[in-house]
């Protein structure tokens, strides 16, 4: 079976609306934006690749940008056509991160790289997206790369809810004995990474970082804490967050990255 294959088995039922929506899950989301914010300008062009069913490209397009998607799965370029409102400029085409071909050099402002990178697992595919990636962004333009991070992601579903069974992933070479650090197969559906991966990937690029951000911090591990929070504590939660982010001792205690680059 095809890597694509298991994406799209797995997007065909799963709700990524849902996961974004809830209060948890709106960290990501939150944090995201807040820093998309920091960059749009009146006239931005934007592209988002793999953009899933549109949470960020709708959002984006409803505050009066261009936004042009490009989306691996049928079963979610469905739901993104369903979200559309009739003055949005926005619009999605099926493809694949790894050949933008359709679009030309330099086009965007903004390109937003924020879901294939979890289903990508060698260094060269991986390296591919975000070549394309940066070819059709404007000199100067800025991009955002989101990655899944293993500790986050160990520490929740392993040692938190045992939807991960530590023991057997070490057996399996599933994640180093020593270290801890994770193997992913496209079976596995979502490639883990820490950052030192991703500084090794980026380090080829004629690139800047300007952030690297824990996207949603602890919001997974405390998932209940959030949700049984009132809207005055999670505010102060939301501020305690985005204070924090960024900083270099906690980088590795999320469950995903926002890599944010500018291209020289």
């Amino acid at each position: 079976m095809e890597s694509n294959q298991y994406l799209i088995n797995f997007y065909g039922s799963y709700d990524e609306d849902s996961r974004l929506a809830s209060r948890h899950g709106s960290v990501e989301f939150l944090t995201t934006m807040r820093y998309v914010e920091k960059y749009l300008k009146p006239g931005c062009r934007i592209l988002e690749i793999g953009a899933g069913t549109g949470r960020y490209s709708h959002a984006l397009a409803r505050r009066g940008y261009e936004v042009e998607a490009v989306e691996l799965v049928e079963h979610n370029i469905e739901i993104f056509r369903k979200h559309t409102l009739e003055n949005e400029k926005v619009s999605v085409v099926q493809g694949n991160a790894l050949n933008l071909s359709a679009f030309s050099d330099n086009q965007f402002d903004i390109t937003l790289l924020l879901g294939p990178l979890y289903h990508l697992y060698s260094k060269g595919d991986k390296s591919q997206a975000i070549r394309e990636a940066i070819r059709v962004t404007k000199r100067d333009g800025i991009l955002f790369a989101a990655y899944v991070i293993s500790d986050g992601c160990l520490l929740d579903e392993g040692f938190k809810r045992s939807n991960i069974d530590v023991a057997e992933y070490v057996k399996k070479g599933l994640l180093d004995q020593e270290t801890f650090a994770a193997k992913s197969e496209p079976e596995d559906l979502f490639e883990l990474v820490r950052k030192e991966d991703i500084d090794d990937l980026m380090s080829e690029f004629p690139v800047k970082r300007l952030h690297y951000v824990a996207s949603d911090g602890c919001a997974l591990l405390l998932r209940e804490e959030i949700e049984g929070m009132d809207e005055e504590t999670f505010r102060m939660y939301l501020k305690y967050h985005f204070a924090t982010c960024e900083r270099e001792d906690l980088a590795g205690v999320t469950s995903h990255a926002l890599d944010i680059f500018k291209k020289l």
